[in-house]
């Protein structure tokens, strides 16, 4: 694991940092409409963070599962964004990697652009508190690489793909329960830690990472 002199802390978006669940459900059906197709709350619930496009291909396999997701893409702004809410203890999980003189990554399966709308949104971009880094259009170990590259100690997200990021990484697995994921099924997953929401990061770090 890298030094830490200086800690570096990834985060997820969805569903770890804010609760994008309406939104992303909102357009995907209007996109969906568009070619005569429907879909639920509860098909598009389990999906939520991984790739768009891997999410279609699940829900509506026969579908030409790029053009519905550059659709998406297309209408998000004006649909998807306006639901979405600050998760419980992300501004204060923000904070607290600050006090300790940390930088912070959010890293996400979301294109850049929509993360950074997402931020600016929910107000976790501004000064002194928004991240040092943001990257998009990643999952999964391919994460890995990024959290690798900035030399993250730790990798915070709902999902089990999170986990696999944080592995190939090489930083320590943080998981919140927040998502789609029981407690149960991050564990079994090789989570180091599972909280059940960012409320208890700030503790949790605070033990490792003493404030400068």
């Amino acid at each position: 694991m890298p030094s830490t002199a200086c800690p570096v802390v990834g985060f997820d978006l969805d569903m770890t940092l804010v609760d994008s669940a309406a939104g992303i459900a909102a357009t995907l059906r209007a996109a969906l409409a568009e070619v005569g197709r429907t879909v639920t709350d509860e098909q598009v619930w389990p999906t939520i963070g991984i790739k768009l496009e891997a999410a279609l291909a699940g829900i509506h396999p026969d579908l030409d599962a790029d053009a519905v997701t550059r659709r998406y893409r297309e209408l998000y702004p004006t649909i998807g964004i306006e639901p979405i809410t600050v998760l419980p203890g992300a501004v204060e999980a923000f904070r607290a990697v600050r006090a300790a003189g940390g930088r912070v990554l959010v890293v996400s399966a979301k294109i850049e652009s929509a993360v950074r709308t997402v931020l600016a949104h929910v107000g976790l971009d501004g000064p002194g508190l928004g991240p040092d880094l943001v990257v998009g259009g990643l999952f999964g170990a391919a994460k890995g690489t990024v959290l690798a590259e900035q030399g993250a100690h730790v990798y915070v997200g709902d999902h089990p793909g999170d986990v696999e990021a944080a592995r190939a990484g090489g930083a320590a697995s943080v998981a919140v329960a927040t998502g789609p994921h029981t407690s149960e099924q991050l564990w079994a997953a090789g989570a180091d830690v599972v909280l059940g929401d960012l409320r208890a990061f700030p503790a949790w770090f605070g033990e490792r990472f003493p404030i400068v």
